[in-house]
């Protein structure tokens, strides 16, 4: 009876493992497709903007990499969104992550929140955490207005952004909001590339 039970157990490892690793091939294959446009030559930001902020969550890094970005490219001010507590990818992190959502519970967060006055466009990104906005995110737009100011999401995943711009809509108060833009997380081979694509995005907002 254990050798049978040994057997399915390492059956359903070595199934996982090709699951695992089609799909790894196929967000490889997505990401190749969908960058192509964006190789060449540096693209520059043309389009001119008021005074700017970059509001971000990071917690693995992705989100601070292209928040920076977009600070660069147009001068931006740019503000950290950081939890009282620091998230830690501990084993239950994303049980701990779908109970969150599912009650409406979200972490609280550290530091006075941003003087959103100053500034005439303010980009905002978190990254995707179970198809939807990180929840730190979720506790930032419960504590901010946007009244009177144009506000553009951007999100960073492993490959699909889910519903995050239609939660994002839903929860950001009085924001008026233009085209956001997702961005993968993506190998250091596709620098450049995500580079051009910020900036024809940036180019092309209105």
């Amino acid at each position: 009876m254990l050798k049978y039970f040994l057997y399915l157990v390492l059956a359903a490892i070595v199934i996982g493992a090709v699951a695992g690793g089609a799909h790894l091939y196929r967000v490889a294959q997505k990401n190749k497709k969908e960058m192509a446009p964006y190789q060449g030559e540096p693209i520059k930001v043309t389009k001119t903007f008021g005074k700017s902020l970059v509001i971000y969550y990071s917690l693995s890094g992705h989100t601070r990499d292209i928040a920076q970005r977009i600070s660069q490219k147009i001068g931006a001010d740019i503000y950290e969104i950081k939890t009282a507590q620091q998230l830690d990818k501990y084993p239950w992190f994303y049980l701990n992550l779908r109970s969150q959502l599912k009650k409406g519970e979200f972490p609280a967060l550290a530091g006075d929140m941003p003087d959103l006055s100053r500034y005439d466009i303010i980009f905002v990104g978190f990254p995707v955490w179970w198809y939807t906005m990180a929840t730190p995110g979720y506790s930032f737009l419960r504590q901010v207005d946007f009244m009177g100011k144009q506000v553009v999401p951007f999100s960073t995943q492993g490959s699909n952004f889910g519903t995050f711009f239609t939660d994002f809509a839903k929860n950001a108060q009085n924001a008026e909001i233009l085209s956001g833009n997702s961005f993968n997380n993506l190998p250091a081979k596709y620098d450049s590339a995500v580079d051009n694509k910020i900036a024809v995005w940036l180019n092309e907002l209105q």
